[in-house]
């Protein structure tokens, strides 16, 4: 018997294990905040006493007949299930009517703790036989409508929020129902534990696989957004800021009207340059026209050698924010501003697969081959790139010949815009 006793318990080792590396895994995991951690971990502790329960039940049927012991490990079990249960919705969204969920749990504990003096739920006899009674069916029934409203909650949550791994949960609830069909319909036979207790210990770890990816793609998006801030930065150059209040500056004296035009264009640029730094999203490439038109007018009373001439036949999609501007603002100082007759062509146009963008210029042009090591020069154009390619699956296309000018493509896939 002890042979028997010791296989059994070896057979529950790896759900142990299981559980004990994964609450070393949510401890240390650097992406799940205090709340989740603090949840997972008490799913986990309640998860070990089910299958210690589990193990218990068994050992008290089959092994030692002990009906009172054996009654209040049978009572845990039944109340621990759906507290298990009404757990995973604070994982996949917390509950709006978390009354009702604790409520039904409670109600659970409740019914089944009428088997201490009457036999309306269950007993367990004398000569240790289990014995259900009219009521014995309430733990089924209560986690039966914890699971419908936990399928329901997550496939409102995969809805809302369409990423693959949104599957997970929705997966979770669908094997805990199979697992208990099959404690339903398989005879449990001499094992230690259920169908339903190893689903709930897989699917633990599969909601903490679940949680770590969000929670990642979160803080990737956290950064992308400093990232983007601090690139947006960048683009309100202080050489710009300085020169242009000293255009105004000296317009006040020979042309007041040109001087308050010129204020108004500049607090607009920089309202727009603010504005889009809370722009997560892609925005119309109307705005971005706009912005790109009210900054070239400055430059244009700034350096009257330079023209900056729009095309646009496109006009319905969408780009990031503070794509265009920075790239013939580019084209600007380290182009066209030397030239006699400076220039600088931006236009736009459907070719059927692309939304296309052309910014070109007759500017001194420079070595596309060494871009990469030009810090401080040409400002913007790998950002730009790397935001098209991220957020809207572009890509940016340059082509310069030293003393001739640079042409830059925008391709934005049709299937990407609006």
């Amino acid at each position: 018997m002890d042979n028997l006793l010791e296989n059994d318990l070896m057979r529950l080792l790896p759900l142990l294990l299981e559980m004990v590396g994964l609450t070393f895994a949510v401890l240390i995991d650097p992406y799940l905040n205090k709340r989740y951690k603090r949840g997972m971990i008490v799913i986990i502790l309640l998860i070990i006493s089910l299958v210690m329960q589990n193990f218990a039940e068994y050992i008290l049927s089959d092994h030692i007949a002990m009906p009172e012991l054996r009654t209040g490990v049978s009572f845990y079990g039944y109340c621990v299930r759906p507290v298990i249960l009404a757990l995973f919705f604070y994982i996949v969204e917390p509950p709006k009517h978390g009354r009702i969920i604790w409520g039904l749990v409670i109600l659970n504990g409740l019914i089944h703790s009428t088997t201490f003096y009457t036999d309306i739920c269950f007993t367990i006899s004398s000569d240790n036989h289990y014995m259900r009674g009219s009521l014995g069916y309430t733990c089924h029934i209560i986690s039966g409508i914890l699971l419908l409203q936990l399928l329901f909650v997550t496939i409102w949550k995969m809805k809302s929020d369409r990423k693959i791994e949104n599957l997970i949960p929705f997966i979770n609830v669908i094997v805990i129902v199979i697992s208990v069909v099959m404690d339903s319909v398989i005879p449990p036979g001499n094992s230690s534990t259920t169908y339903l207790t190893i689903a709930i210990v897989c699917c633990t770890v599969f909601y903490y696989i679940w949680l770590h990816l969000m929670f990642e793609r979160q803080h990737e998006k956290a950064i992308q957004a400093d990232q983007r801030i601090k690139i947006m930065m960048s683009q309100i150059q202080p050489h710009f800021l300085y020169n242009t209040l000293s255009t105004i500056q000296a317009l006040c004296k020979i042309d007041p009207d040109k001087a308050f035009d010129t204020t108004e264009k500049f607090g607009i640029y920089l309202r727009q340059n603010i504005d889009s730094l809370s722009k997560s999203d892609l925005i119309p490439i109307d705005t971005e026209i706009e912005h790109t038109r009210i900054y070239s007018e400055i430059e244009a009373t700034r350096f009257p050698n330079i023209h900056i001439d729009f095309d646009i036949e496109d006009s319905a999609f969408d780009l990031p924010a503070l794509t265009i501007q920075p790239l013939v603002e580019n084209s600007i100082r380290h182009g066209v501003r030397i030239r006699k007759d400076g220039r600088v062509f931006i236009s736009t146009k459907n070719t059927g697969d692309f939304h296309e963008i052309l910014i070109s210029d007759n500017g001194k042009g420079f070595d596309v081959s060494k871009l990469e090591n030009m810090s401080g020069t040409h400002i913007g154009l790998a950002n730009v790139r790397e935001r098209i390619r991220e957020m809207c699956g572009g890509d940016m296309i340059i082509v310069s010949e030293e003393g001739e000018g640079t042409t830059i493509t925008i391709r934005i896939p049709v299937t990407g815009a609006k």
